[in-house]
């Protein structure tokens, strides 16, 4: 049986795959499994019922989703606070900052607008671990909370839920930003509300573009995946940088002021350094996943911060810097865990200390991102193959071998089973994209031929 959360919450084509009655059964089902704890305990021993913070992107399916999710929480004698369109890290930092049983938010991220997705947050604002998911989902097919009367869960506006998230990031902004002229690309998502607002008090003047959200045009061409248009505005406005969300606002990507994209990988590299310097890197660590360029680990390394790696995700991020209290972490995709601030991606959050540090060190971005050589990289998705097959095949694995040992130290082959589809992802990276690409599709032919699925 196929497992109904993937690897960030329960995600699938809106009104299809994911309906108002699957909404309302993992609403139900959250409130069954998530109000158990000490803190709910506490609230029902003095006569009041657990509480959820509600939160969505602005893609037009997240209105009836939230309205099934919010029925099923109250009828199962949760309070509902909704926060209405406001970006993922907002939802976690309320759930934190209000006390609140749990959360959760209604969005596909950067995928495009017929898509949508549910994920929750504990206690705490912290995504949850996979056995919890699991136990919500097997709870789907047990009996209901059924409470009557008053005990019944009521559904309330949170009213100052934006006022208090940019509280926070003004909070936790390093270094004021006067002087510098920022793009913002909001993706026609949830950023449009906040993040124009928070950088604007942060002392920026800023040029904004895809912030106006009409609930079908979310990541249309805009945010983070696509950078073309950011880097024209650069362009044209003569700006200092740019700074890309996704629809839900937990990823931020940047391009510099002639238009260059920088990476997450890059600005991780950025931050990381500036961090160390500061004296706030725990245990001079960074943590990112495998698939993080090998320039970023070579650039950690000359300059003194080790770099732990887990697998892709930025859950398992998360799970090792709370696991050691390290303070910096996340993804080439540009989700990037602020440990002291946040307990997700927060690409507000990471856009706002990234241009604190142009401002704080009086450096372009280009200048910045110089600490990080990016090594040429491509990924060949082999499809139609069994994954399950990978891990023990000796002619695959010798072939790999063969790429390593030609790579040398001038690059690194990866070759991982996808987590959501049939498919196994070939990574490599070279001195030169000639050879990441001649070498990357040989390993890719081997994993076809050794792994192919017979046609039915």
């Amino acid at each position: 049986m196929t497992r109904l959360f993937g690897t960030d919450g329960v995600r699938g084509l809106a009104n299809r795959e994911l309906t108002a009655a699957l909404a309302l059964g993992l609403a139900q089902a959250s409130a069954v499994v998530l109000t158990k704890g000490h803190h709910a305990d506490a609230r029902r021993a003095e006569g009041r019922r657990p509480v959820a913070v509600l939160a969505r992107d602005p893609r037009i399916s997240g209105e009836f989703l939230a309205a099934a999710v919010a029925a099923g929480l109250a009828s199962s004698g949760v309070d509902v606070q909704d926060a209405g369109v406001i970006p993922t890290p907002a939802a976690a930092f309320l759930v934190a900052d209000s006390g609140a049983d749990f959360g959760v938010m209604i969005s596909a991220s950067h995928n495009p607008a017929p898509d949508n997705g549910i994920k929750f947050f504990a206690f705490g604002g912290t995504k949850l671990p996979d056995e919890v998911e699991d136990r919500i989902e097997a709870t789907m097919d047990a009996p209901r909370l059924m409470p009557v009367g008053g005990d019944v869960g009521r559904i309330r506006r949170f009213a100052d839920a934006e006022d208090r998230y940019i509280v926070h990031l003004m909070g936790a902004l390093p270094h004021r930003l006067d002087g510098l002229h920022v793009v913002l690309d909001c993706a026609h998502g949830a950023a449009a509300g906040v993040s124009p607002e928070a950088f604007a008090l942060a002392g920026a003047r800023v040029t904004v573009i895809g912030a106006d959200p009409d609930g079908v045009n979310i990541n249309d061409g805009v945010g983070s995946t696509h950078l073309d248009n950011l880097a024209a505005a650069v362009l044209e406005h003569g700006a200092d940088v740019g700074i890309a969300h996704d629809g839900d606002a937990d990823r931020c990507l940047a391009v510099d002021a002639d238009g260059r994209i920088i990476d997450g990988d890059q600005i991780m590299a950025i931050l990381a350094l500036s961090m160390k310097q500061r004296g706030i890197l725990h245990e001079d660590t960074l943590v990112a996943t495998v698939m993080s360029n090998l320039g970023l680990k070579r650039a950690m390394r000359d300059n003194g911060i080790r770099v732990i790696e887990t697998g892709v995700g930025d859950r398992y991020v998360l799970e090792e810097m709370n696991a050691h209290d390290y303070s910096l972490g996340g993804e080439q995709s540009g989700h990037i865990v602020f440990r002291r601030y946040a307990t997700t991606g927060d690409g507000i959050l990471t856009g706002l200390t990234l241009v604190a540090e142009m401002a704080r060190t009086g450096r372009t971005l280009a200048e910045l991102a110089d600490v990080m050589t990016v090594f040429p990289q491509i990924l060949v998705n082999v499809r139609g193959v069994d994954r399950a097959g990978l891990r023990g095949d000796s002619v695959i694995a010798d072939a790999v071998r063969a790429a390593e040992e030609e790579l040398g130290d001038a690059g690194r082959v990866l070759l991982r089973p996808s987590g959501t589809e049939q498919l196994v992802r070939v990574m490599v990276e070279a001195a030169s994209q000639d050879d990441a690409d001649r070498i990357a599709h040989a390993l890719a032919d081997v994993v076809r031929e050794r792994l192919a699925v017979p046609a039915a």
